[in-house]
């Protein structure tokens, strides 16, 4: 587990971020440098935030995304940082799909969205903000 000792506060929710990669850190320290969001936490066991699927397997997992993010009130983004792929990454995000039309289709105080990015684009288009980032991944 990787654990981040800066104590940028200005928009997470919590003083320190843990990560399992160092992908997941550059992210974070992207997203507090973001003007255009309110907050962002990094979605890890102790948040409690995760979905079941169904794995390649067959077996049910668990699978724990790996940001949320509130660019304005009434607005959430969940986002996933993917460098190596593993032959589970096209379930989990099939499975968050589904989780997020369910979610939207059962109220609408909170429109819910999904963002994957992939590190080897996040390195190579380097998004000035959360809007550009959503537009690049999107």
């Amino acid at each position: 587990m990787y654990s981040s000792r800066i104590r940028f506060i200005r928009k997470k929710a919590f003083l320190m971020i843990i990560g399992d990669s160092h992908l997941e850190l550059e992210f974070a320290a992207f997203l507090d440098k973001c003007d255009d969001i309110v907050s962002f936490a990094k979605n890890y066991l102790a948040v409690g935030f995760k979905l079941e699927y169904q794995n390649a397997k067959g077996e049910i997992s668990n699978y724990f995304p790996d940001f949320l993010v509130k660019p304005k009130p009434g607005e959430l983004w969940i986002v996933e940082t993917k460098g190596l792929e593993d032959v589970d990454v096209e379930l989990k995000r099939k499975r968050l799909q589904q989780w997020i039309e369910d979610v939207n289709s059962q109220q609408s105080k909170v429109k819910v969205h999904e963002l994957f990015v992939p590190e080897n684009k996040f390195r190579e288009y380097r998004p000035k903000n959360f809007e550009e980032a959503v537009s690049i991944f999107s």
